[in-house]
């Protein structure tokens, strides 16, 4: 979800608009436009344009809301809920960790179509009182609008009622499946295929209704399975990744022996003498006693080599705040999902302001084949 737009905090939470989802909403405003055209021959283009553009925008708020909801009864678990994107299929709340219980993520994860589905109810009453029709005869815009959204959000609540990864029903699914087999690892794996099977359906029905029908509306239903089948897959291959880390801690597989370089080291001499000389795995930028950020290749591949010799390890490393300090009791599978969320390949780890050293993707990941292939 990179390359987003920031559209501030909502309710504490920080909103963004995905670039992709200028897609949708050029879609939905040129299908809003021949039904509005339809509804009220006598509007004119210009009428028929606002129309469709304002219930798109209308209908941006709606998913915003379905995902507050998603990300209110989060909260309420005590899950820190970090942004809301929206893109070309929807939003996304990103919820920071799963639910605690079978019960905390069936409450989240109803939560959203059930804010659709009430903002439909109130959309489809508010146009009946409006009255579809005007005293005049002709077709009420108000009512219009609101009508389309009433629809469009009850639609969006039963899509994402599908029972299977990652929509909402997918979630439900797990949840059950949980409470049922007692077996978190079980459920996800369960919900998991079920979203494939799902995105396999609707990959076979848009290209079914392309080459059949010739409806080029199956290109789109093909791209939705397409998304889910490899949404689906993430899923499983994360739950998988986080039960074979199950039981480790940082502390057990940091690099506990930093290798500290001066703050007004250059980058040449920092790759000469450090980076092609050592085998460390942990290189802390230094200022006498403070330790002010980490450095790694990553950085360095980032600087044009012409400037290496101008430019130093404390303008090049990353802070040690922005690397997202974990404790060393932290789980390891949460270190490598927050390794993959934020992009980047090391977490400094930290004990009352003190760096006792660093946890890295490359050294997870190797344990995680050892593990896998050893039936750890």
């Amino acid at each position: 979800m990179r390359g987003s737009i920031k559209l501030g905090r909502w309710f504490g939470i920080p909103v963004q608009l995905h670039y992709s989802w200028f897609i949708i909403a050029w879609l939905l405003a040129l299908s809003l436009r021949v039904q509005f055209a339809a509804l009220e021959p006598g509007w004119s283009p210009a009428t028929v344009w606002l129309l469709s553009a304002v219930t798109a925008l209308l209908f941006f708020l709606a998913v915003v809301l379905h995902e507050l909801a998603h990300a209110a009864v989060a909260r309420l678990g005590g899950v820190p809920v970090k942004s809301i994107t929206l893109f070309a299929l929807g939003g996304i709340a990103q919820i920071e960790r799963d639910a605690s219980s079978p019960a905390m993520e069936f409450w989240t994860a109803i939560a959203g179509p059930a804010a659709s589905v009430a903002i439909g109810i109130v959309c489809r009453v508010i146009a009946g009182a409006v009255g579809f029709i005007a005293p005049s005869g002709t077709a009420s815009a108000a009512a219009a609008v609101l009508g389309w959204l009433a629809y469009i959000n009850i639609a969006l609540a039963v899509f994402n009622l599908i029972p299977g990864f990652p929509l909402d029903g997918g979630r439900i699914l797990r949840s059950i499946v949980w409470a049922i087999t007692h077996s978190v690892d079980r459920a996800t794996e369960i919900a998991a295929r079920a979203g494939q099977a799902v995105g396999f359906l609707f990959i076979a029905g848009g290209v079914l209704a392309l080459l059949v029908q010739n409806d080029f509306g199956g290109l789109w239903i093909a791209f939705i399975g397409w998304f889910l089948l490899e949404a689906a897959g993430a899923h499983q291959l994360q739950s998988r990744l986080t039960a074979l880390l199950r039981g480790v801690r940082v502390a057990d597989v940091m690099a506990r022996s930093c290798v500290n370089v001066e703050a007004g080291t250059t980058l040449r001499r920092f790759v000469d003498e450090f980076l092609l000389r050592s085998a460390a795995q942990c290189f802390a930028v230094s200022q006498g006693d403070l330790v002010l950020g980490l450095i790694s290749p990553d950085e360095v591949k980032h600087v044009d080599r012409r400037a290496w010799d101008s430019t130093t390890v404390s303008q090049a490393m990353r802070p040690l705040q922005s690397l997202h300090p974990v404790g060393p009791e932290a789980n390891a599978a949460d270190a490598l999902a927050l390794m993959g969320r934020e992009h980047i390949s090391q977490l400094p780890v930290v004990t009352d302001g003190r760096l006792q050293g660093v946890v890295t993707q490359s050294h997870l990941l190797r344990l995680l084949q050892a593990r896998r292939e050893l039936g750890a």
